[in-house]
């Protein structure tokens, strides 16, 4: 077996057979009561041989009847350093205001909902709270459900707290948690730990796979120790929290305006009678819409609405005259070069980037424009909408840009993210 004190805080599938008696170790029964002990979900599925098994967390190792969960609680205490926190930034009066609020309510053991416009500067909010706790040689976690978030925090944490051990987790690198005092990671992963944290950051709360994901929610819920203190961020809160906020269970803390003191750029709408894609051919308005951009020098993010477009969208825009000079791609989330993608547009070495909602939130692009084809569609609810209008005008040199919504029938989803972005101006 691994070095236990590498899995400190960790839980993991074992036998009756293999089990040794370990002082710090406990064991549970993997199923008890039709639910499974990782995620929490109840245990329908059968084996040939009659056993039951957990579908839901199957991904991690399939637990059957008769498993155990061994879990390693044993407590370490990390180093005391004050100066854990390398960044030299200097926050806006706002953010400093909510910076000290989130230690206030940390050290006092309050939860809070950080309910911030996209490009508000929620992450430099954080550096003040992670180094209270890093300082008092806790353990932290931040937890993002998109994979894309948690690749743009490393660096940026990696940067601000170089002296730390950071871990970054999730579902594309194949690499199992190590004890990290600092770990940042997918959602998703925190089925592996179990009473690990003093501190838990989840970002982009409202987001798939998270969002109403009962799994999850335990999963964070096992993470986090007894007496641990949770974190909440997002540009658009879900009901849940809202109610807890109510009953006063979190406190929630808003911010209304992006920390360069510019607004949110109001969409564009545009209505197209005629399909978008036919016969090979983009629709001659919305073609005339993306070249324009490019001939501006931006650039740009082309949501579509299903994988399998695609191919469809890359091979049309490769026929236009217009477009065959610029470097064009198209990008999802089984893409097996999908991380690679997304930071050749990054450093702009791709022009136009073709995506499904799974680059709507918590990546920043220099400058970047966003045209959304069918946003009608029923996959865009207006908390994706507004997080997508948020990836354009976040530079304080480049606050404003085109956001371009194209329909063939208004919905209310539709309407209600322009109108919450409005509101939010206002």
């Amino acid at each position: 077996m691994e070095n236990l004190t590498s899995l400190i805080g960790r839980q993991w599938i074992g036998s009756q057979e293999d089990f040794s008696i370990n002082t710090d170790l406990t064991k549970v029964n993997a199923i008890e009561d039709s639910h499974c002990k990782r995620c929490g979900a109840m245990v329908n599925a059968k084996l040939p041989n009659g056993k039951r098994y957990c579908r839901s967390c199957i991904e991690l190792g399939r637990i059957v009847e008769g498993d155990i969960l061994i879990r390693n609680e044993q407590e370490v205490v990390f180093p005391k350093d004050k100066r854990q926190l390398t960044w030299n930034g200097k926050l806006t009066p706002l953010q400093e205001k909510i910076s000290q609020k989130l230690v206030e309510n940390f050290i006092n053991k309050k939860n809070t909902l950080i309910y911030a416009v996209t490009g508000a500067g929620k992450t430099e909010m954080l550096f003040a709270l992670i180094n209270q706790s890093l300082s008092w040689g806790q353990r932290c976690c931040i937890a993002s459900p998109r994979i894309d978030v948690v690749n743009e925090l490393y660096p940026r944490f990696k940067a601000a707290f170089n002296k730390t051990k950071i871990g970054k987790y999730h579902g594309q690198e194949y690499v199992d948690p190590g004890l990290d005092q600092l770990t940042i990671c997918t959602t998703h992963q925190l089925l592996k730990f179990y009473h690990a944290f003093d501190l838990l950051v989840i970002d982009e709360t409202d987001s798939f796979p998270y969002v109403e994901n009962n799994t999850l929610h335990f999963a964070a819920k096992n993470a986090l120790k007894i007496a641990g203190v949770q974190v909440y961020l997002t540009a658009t809160p879900t009901k849940d929290l809202l109610a807890d906020v109510k009953v006063g269970k979190i406190e929630i803390l808003q911010v209304k305006r992006r920390f360069h003191g510019g607004k949110l750029p109001l969409p564009k709408e545009k209505m197209f009678l005629r399909p978008f894609l036919s016969k090979g051919k983009i629709h001659p308005k919305l073609l005339k819409e993306i070249i324009a951009v490019i001939k501006k020098g931006h650039p740009l993010l082309l949501f579509v609405p299903r994988i399998e477009q695609i191919p469809l969208y890359l091979s049309a825009l490769k026929q236009v005259e217009q477009l065959r000079q610029i470097k064009i791609a198209g990008v999802y989330a089984g893409d097996k070069e999908r991380l690679e993608k997304v930071q050749q547009f990054r450093n702009q070495k791709l022009q136009i980037l073709v995506t499904t909602t799974i680059l709507e939130r918590g990546v920043t692009f220099k400058h970047v424009w966003v045209i959304i084809v069918q946003a009608d569609d029923k996959i865009y609810t207006a908390s994706s909408l507004v997080q997508i209008a948020g990836r354009v005008g976040r530079a304080k040199n480049d606050t404003d840009g085109l956001v371009l919504f194209c329909y063939h029938k208004y919905t209310n989803q539709l309407r209600k993210a322009s109108q919450q972005i409005k509101e939010l101006n206002r």
